[in-house]
Order: structure tokens, then C-alpha cells, then sequence
């Protein structure tokens, strides 16, 4: 509904653009109005008011009566439904009395319109979160993940922590640790020795994790701040703003060698995540990077090794071109990969025909 004011703005702006020579249709729909609609508002030579506020309507014939209302509200406040939801106290009235006094949603509207329609129960309403900071990273240590998962122990209930810091663009797994227990200090030693590994010194990029205590504490942020790190983190009791570390460990969990029964020691469990990361970084071929290793991607061996690729395919199809439906498979390196992206682009496998 346009107030008389906005509408008397809009009619200024399209006489003046219709003035300049524009035409009247055009004019009316940049101001996402139609033709018809402007010719509504001047009619009879002025700006006409919007007349449905005025207009007087009737009651339909099969609306309750206010006596209804008032026996549906009385019912809905007995102490028997007074903290039931209308579904339940219409299916009640049916079975136990045998009553139908009105609709699920007729229940719910006579509810609202007395303000009785209120968050029942200990949990709490849900709320409308701001979306995550997105990131973009176009070369390795632009941006890092990291984050933290229980590896099980010998007996149930006990457990060893492993922290694992990986670099966005590339997927490699720069810094990790196994740790007997969770601490800031501990998450500090792996930041402070992937640093010295990989010239990470002063470099300024973005270093995400979740809201997990080991990622918030003084110690960390003071090592964080002295080199001169941005950090970021996943939003509140938001489990999937960290995806690329997820799949991370859900990539070590089902392993085939993964052992479910637990590690004896941490030194056994050490030794096999030194193994995992060995594999994953030099060996795994990412889908998400065109199928070269962490590792090659790192660095930036993955445009020749993919230029290699596509040479072969090339190739492959010109000896056999009935063979192929569809043009080459799509060997370009990714040149961005995103954080939280706003509008996730899909992964394109083959190259579009040109």
C-alpha cells in the first residue's frame, strides 16, 4: 500500500522523466509501478488517495460470533489447555467431548488477536542469525581454518585432541598436533610452529575456527595479535561455518584403517594422524581442486600438472571425437575459493562448448 505522499512523488518523477521525453510505460515500471496504476492515480486531474483503508467491510455470513469467540478463548484458557497449542486442543475437544468449536487456524487467529500467542516451554525462540563474514582466497596462506576433534581413547569416555590447521586455497594441512587435553596454549603451539614452518610471519591473512574454547582464549588472541593475524569465527551455535574443517575430520574418521576401538596411547594416535596427513597432503586427490594433491596445489604445481591434463583430453577427443557427447572435461585451476561464500557457485566438471 503507497501512502498519498509516495504517490504524489512517483507521479512528479514520471510526468518530469515523460517531460525529458521518456515514455509513460517505461517510466512507470523503473518505479515498479504499472501503467495502469499511474493512470488510476490521476484520473481526475489530481493524485487520488489510496480509498481501500476507507472502504467499510462487511462480515462474512459464516464468520463466528463474538459469543464463539469468546467460548473458543474461554476453552483455549481452561486450565487443562492453558499451555497446550490449538492442535492439541481441537483434537482433544473431539475425542474427549466429542465438541468441535472451531479450526486449528481459526484457534491460532482468535489467540493472536487477544496476545496469547506466546513461546511455550524451557527452550529458547528461535532468532534470525546475521550471515557469516565471507573470505576469498586466491593464493595458499591467504586464509586458514582450523579447528579441533576428539580422537577416542583406550577406555570409553576418554580422550585425545587433536587440533589441525589447514590452509584454505590449497586444502593442505599446514600445522597439527594430538594433545592430552583442550587449551588455548595448546592451540598456540600449533599456530606458532606452522608459522615458523611456512613463513607465516607477519603475513597478514584471515584465520578462522568455531567458538570452541580452545580458538578464544588470551593466550591464543595475544599470538594471534603479535603476527599480525585477522581472526574470524563461526557465528554462535552455528555448526557449519566451518565446513572446509569438517569435512576435514569427517574425511580422518572414515578412514578404512581409522581404529574405532580407540588409541591405546597418544603417541599410538600421533603416529597415525602423522600417517593420515602424510596421505592427505601429498597423496589425496581433492575433487574440489581438480583433483591434484593438497600439497601440488600448495605449491602451485596444479596449473601445469592441469594443463598437462587437459592436453591429454584434448588430444584423446580429436582421435576419437564420436566418443565424446559432450566437449572436454573443465581441467582449469579453481582461482578462488571462498569462505561462507553468499552465492556458492556449483562445481562445473566439463568445460561448456564453445
Amino acid at each position: 500500500m503507497i501512502s498519498t505522499p509516495d504517490r504524489r512523488r512517483y507521479v512528479e518523477l514520471i510526468n518530469e522523466a515523460h517531460t525529458d521525453g521518456a515514455r509513460l510505460k517505461p517510466a512507470c515500471e523503473a518505479l515498479g509501478i504499472c501503467l495502469r496504476t499511474y493512470q488510476r492515480w490521476t484520473e481526475d486531474g489530481g493524485v487520488k488517495a489510496d480509498q481501500r483503508p476507507l472502504i467499510e467491510r462487511t462480515t462474512p455470513p459464516h464468520a463466528l460470533t463474538p459469543e464463539e469467540i469468546q467460548r473458543a478463548l474461554a476453552i483455549c484458557n481452561e486450565e487443562r489447555f492453558a499451555s497446550l497449542p490449538p492442535a492439541q486442543i481441537v483434537t482433544r475437544l473431539l475425542d474427549e467431548d466429542g465438541v468441535y468449536v472451531a479450526s486449528e487456524r481459526t484457534m491460532y487467529r482468535i489467540l493472536r488477536a487477544h496476545g496469547q500467542v506466546n513461546h511455550r516451554g524451557r527452550a529458547r525462540p528461535p532468532k534470525r542469525r546475521p550471515k557469516p563474514t565471507t573470505y576469498h582466497a586466491k593464493a595458499p596462506n591467504e586464509v586458514l581454518v582450523w579447528d579441533c576433534t576428539w580422537l577416542p581413547g583406550p577406555i570409553r569416555g576418554e580422550y585425545h585432541y587433536l587440533i589441525v590447521l589447514m590452509d584454505l586455497y590449497s586444502r593442505m594441512i599446514i600445522g597439527w598436533e594430538v594433545f592430552s587435553h583442550e587449551s588455548t596454549d595448546n592451540a598456540a603451539t600449533v599456530l606458532h610452529r606452522a608459522a615458523l614452518a611456512h613463513g607465516l610471519i607477519n603475513k597478514p591473512m584471515v584465520l578462522h575456527a568455531d567458538n570452541g574454547s580452545p580458538f578464544k582464549g588470551v593466550t591464543l588472541h595475544e599470538k594471534i595479535r603479535s603476527m599480525n593475524l585477522t581472526s574470524s569465527f563461526s557465528r554462535p551455535r552455528v555448526s557449519n561455518d566451518n565446513p572446509h574443517a569438517e569435512a576435514l575430520f569427517r574425511t580422518l574418521k572414515y578412514m578404512p584403517d581409522f581404529p574405532t576401538n580407540g588409541f591405546a596411547t597418544i603417541e599410538e594416535a600421533r603416529a597415525w594422524v602423522h600417517q593420515f596427513v602424510d596421505g592427505y597432503n601429498n597423496h589425496h586427490r581433492h575433487s574440489a581442486i581438480r583433483y591434484v594433491t593438497p600439497a601440488q596445489r600448495y605449491r602451485g604445481e596444479d596449473v601445469q600438472i592441469l594443463a598437462e591434463r587437459d592436453r591429454i583430453y584434448h588430444e584423446a577427443r580429436q582421435a576419437n571425437p564420436a566418443r565424446w557427447s559432450r566437449n572436454t572435461r573443465n581441467w582449469e585451476p579453481v582461482k578462488v575459493v571462498s569462505l561462507n561464500p553468499d552465492n556458492p557457485e556449483d562445481n562445473i566438471h566439463y568445460r561448456k562448448a564453445a
